[in-house]
Parts: C-alpha cells; structure tokens; sequence
C-alpha cells in the first residue's frame, strides 16, 4: 500500500473528546434529566462506544455534573462579555447599569438558548442526589460570586438580580414569550395592576 492509498485514522485528544462529550451531554440532559438520559444517547451523538464514555467519566452521575458545571461556566462567561461590552462603550458605568446588562444579556440567552435553561431546571431537580446538590450549590454560589465581582453589587442587589433571573427561568420555562415585559412587571412591584391570563 502506497503513502498515497494508505488510509490513516487520526485520533482525537481524549480532552477534545471529553469537550465534545460535555456539549453533547448538556443538549440531552436538557432535554430528559439525568435519570431519564441513557449514556448510550450521549455516545451514540459523539460517535463513541458507551465503554469510552466511562473511561473518561467513572459514572453518568459525573457527566451530568460536568454538564450542569459547564452550563453554569456559559452563563458566567456571557456576563463577563456583558460587563466587557458595557465598560467599553460607557466609561465610569454605575454596578446597577452593569447589573441591567447583565440581566439583559441572560433574557436574551432565555430566549435563544433554551437548552441551557432546562439543564439548570433538570440540575435543581437532581439535587436529592447530595452529590450534585453540592455541585449545583457551589456552581450557583460562583456564579453569585462573579457578579459582585463584575458589578460590586451588595448582597441585597444580588439576591435581587438572582431572585429575578429565577423567576425569568420559569417565564421562560412556561413559554412567555415576551420576558422584556416579564422583567419590567417584576421591577415596579405592582401585584394588585396584574391579571393573570387564563
């Protein structure tokens, strides 16, 4: 067999493949949870034998904390990208109008990435596990952490930002459409001028 014939498989570095597990893992797991998602799904999307699955993540319960870890990674990294942007075009930006940003930036994520909002729902809903609920706790009280970071927000701001990017969640979960309008309900307080559609 000739250099020119010879046919040569390449390999790829078990980090990338990990990587490209991790991706593959946080679309399925959105989707059915980690009970409800076989590994074999998430082998069969790589192109990879379960086996190798398990040579790189001792156990299902490891992949999905990596997946949730990554989620929450994502939504770090587009904050950061938010107060970059801001600081950028707005010298001397206040921490509310990096924190407005901030929560701009996530309803538009709500919106165009639904995946990573339903792995956060199917990482609460894992939490029985004492595993992941120490995963998922750490995970949430970094990305707390990088807020004030970004924004010097106090505590009381942050439980704020964090109560209203909870309740965007479930509006985005249960399909509203119009989070802009979502947002601005929640900002002026005013329960008794709402009615509910049934």
């Amino acid at each position: 067999m000739t250099a020119v014939t010879k046919q040569t498989r390449q390999r790829v570095p078990a980090a990338e493949r990990r990587d490209t597990l991790i991706n593959a893992a946080m679309e399925e797991f959105a989707v059915s949870g980690l009970h409800g998602t076989p590994v074999d799904r998430i082998a069969r999307r790589v192109g990879v034998a379960q086996p190798y699955v398990f040579s790189l993540f001792a156990t299902k319960r490891d992949l999905f904390i990596a997946a949730v870890e990554r989620g929450f990674q994502l939504v770090m990294e587009l904050f950061s990208e938010s107060a970059e942007q801001v600081r950028s075009e707005q010298l001397g930006a206040s921490g509310e109008e990096l924190l407005a940003a901030l929560g701009d930036s996530y309803m538009h994520s709500l919106a165009a990435n639904r995946p990573i909002l339903m792995l956060q729902l199917q990482a609460y809903a894992a939490c029985d596990d004492e595993v992941i609920r120490t995963h998922v706790s750490a995970a949430y009280q970094e990305l707390g952490r990088h807020v004030q970071a970004l924004t010097g927000a106090t505590d009381d701001q942050l439980n704020e930002f964090i109560s209203i990017g909870m309740w965007l969640n479930v509006q985005a979960a249960i399909g509203r459409a119009d989070l802009d309008a979502a947002c601005d309900w929640i900002g002026r307080r005013d329960l008794a001028d709402q009615t509910v559609d049934h």
